[in-house]
């Protein structure tokens, strides 16, 4: 970003702003910019933050494998997205699809395995299926896979059922499981922009009630339990991994978990699931290093991105990205295993889905802990984002939910350059919170216009430049600096076709 050009003038004063003071010593005002975005109030001086480079590969757009292992034909027509009882009971494709994944194993190169539509056939019905190392599970434009509804296919032995309530989690297998370096679930793109879909069918009755798996989440909620229910895809330690061109709907829980590894890339992922169906995180990076996601559309009940840090995680790139409805782009609520060389970049936020749904988490910029699983979380950078319909533009929160333990997060390093936020609700309010004395927030704010600009806020080292967000409250100072960049210029698209 080039410097921004301004007259300036020296300003020396006093502002007392409840249980912060602080000395404004030689702070920088930009001349014609609004009164709440100058002059930045000033306590020591601090050492320049670290910005986030993300990602350390070289990533370019994917292509799909050039090698077809094998073809899959439906069989299958679809009105109102069920089937017969007969193939609910017992999904027909499982097997079928299952035993090309088998048969290509050990392959020379990265081969796909095609599922591909046949005259008025396009629909694939599944139970879990497991994607091996060097394998591309590929779906042709028109095809859709149709998860299972009948919960005894998920079935993980030794916990609990899943399709019901319980006191934990895990009883579940994901429909998609990906094991091994160099394997991808992908979709063709064709001329019109579509592209190959799974479908979670979450909105869909469990088979055997009436209850669908979006309520039996609800119903978690409000009886302090957990729900059973499967993910859409997980990808446990799988180097170089990769998502292209598909369109996931609809999951009955989160919609991509990428667990452990080293290198994934989603690029052109559309995830389509509406803001109030729970827990169902779009593209959740847990422990992993060197991912980017790019140039995908998100919307779902909960996160759109939620960087966790159980194991350490670290060199991610987020960029490009659009979101509708859900809670944020975000790092957390895991961090005890460390979160480093995060960067979000040039992100675009509504806080309303496209059918008109409000997020129930209606967040922005969201980096979230607690002493239960707090850690370090440094060198995050947000670059030039997008917000419209925001509820909370900013949230750094070092006591999310409430959790207690003795595991203190501490966020140092924060960069967010460049927010323009529009439509906010009224009653609008970010956050930025560090735990406590020893343990400050850390975190530069430049560039950032928000149309509603309350906020509470403690124990922050907080330094502007141009910035109508003013934090103040105890433990707090505020610095100014001389920085550089703009606000960005901001368009909020509709949601593409899938």
């Amino acid at each position: 970003m080039s410097p921004r050009t301004a007259r300036r003038i020296r300003v020396i004063g006093i502002w007392s702003l409840g249980p912060a003071v602080v000395l404004a010593t030689a702070a920088t005002y930009l001349l014609g910019t609004p009164a709440s975005a100058a002059p930045a109030r000033a306590g020591a001086a601090k050492a320049a933050p670290v910005l986030a480079t993300g990602d350390s590969r070289s990533v370019s757009e994917p292509s799909v494998p050039s090698t077809v292992c094998a073809t899959v034909p439906a069989q299958l027509t679809i009105s109102g997205r069920t089937f017969s009882s007969s193939q609910e009971s017992n999904p027909p494709d499982t097997s079928r699809i299952q035993q090309k994944l088998d048969s290509c194993t050990g392959s020379s190169g990265t081969v796909a395995v095609k599922l591909v539509t046949s005259g008025s056939a396009n629909a694939f019905l599944s139970g879990p299926l497991t994607v091996h190392a060097g394998e591309v599970l590929l779906i042709d434009s028109g095809a859709t896979l149709y998860g299972s509804r009948n919960p005894a296919t998920y079935q993980v032995s030794g916990k609990p059922t899943c399709g019901t309530l319980a006191g934990s989690e895990g009883g579940c297998k994901a429909l998609i499981q990906v094991s091994g370096a160099n394997a991808g679930i992908e979709g063709v793109q064709n001329a019109s922009g579509h592209q190959g879909t799974i479908d979670g069918r979450g909105d869909t009755a469990i088979l055997g009630g009436s209850t669908t798996w979006w309520q039996l989440a609800d119903q978690a909620k409000a009886q302090g339990l957990n729900q059973q229910n499967p993910r859409l895809v997980e990808a446990d330690s799988s180097n170089d991994f990769t998502m292209y061109h598909v369109n996931l709907v609809d999951s009955p829980n989160f919609h991509v978990v990428y667990k452990g590894g080293n290198g994934f890339t989603a690029w052109g992922v559309r995830i389509k699931t509406p803001a109030n169906a729970r827990n169902t995180d779009g593209i959740d990076p847990s422990g992993a290093t060197n991912v980017t996601i790019a140039d995908s559309f998100i919307q779902d009940g909960d996160d759109g991105i939620a960087v966790k840090g159980g194991s350490a995680a670290s060199n991610m790139t987020i960029r490009d990205d659009y979101f509708w409805g859900t809670h944020g782009i975000s790092i957390g609520s895991e961090t005890n295993g460390g979160v480093r060389n995060i960067l979000f970049e040039n992100d675009t936020l509504n806080g309303v889905d496209s059918s008109g749904i409000t997020s129930s988490s209606d967040n922005g910029i969201r980096i979230k802990s607690s002493p239960s699983n707090g850690g370090v979380v440094t060198q995050v950078s947000y670059l030039n984002t997008c917000l419209s319909g925001m509820k909370a533009p900013i949230v750094l929160d070092t006591r999310y939910s409430g959790g207690s333990g003795s595991s203190i997060p501490s966020f140092t390093d924060i960069v967010i350059n460049g927010v323009l936020a529009k439509s906010s609700s009224s009653s609008a309010t970010s956050v930025l919170n560090g735990y406590n004395s020893s343990h400050p927030l850390g975190v530069t704010l430049e560039n950032v216009r928000l149309d509603v600009s309350k906020s509470t806020a403690e124990y922050a080292q907080v330094q502007t430049y141009v910035s109508s967000l003013m934090p103040s409250g105890t433990g707090v100072t505020v610095t100014g600096i001389s920085g550089s960049g703009s606000v960005p210029s901001c368009t909020f698209p509709g949601y593409p076709a899938l």
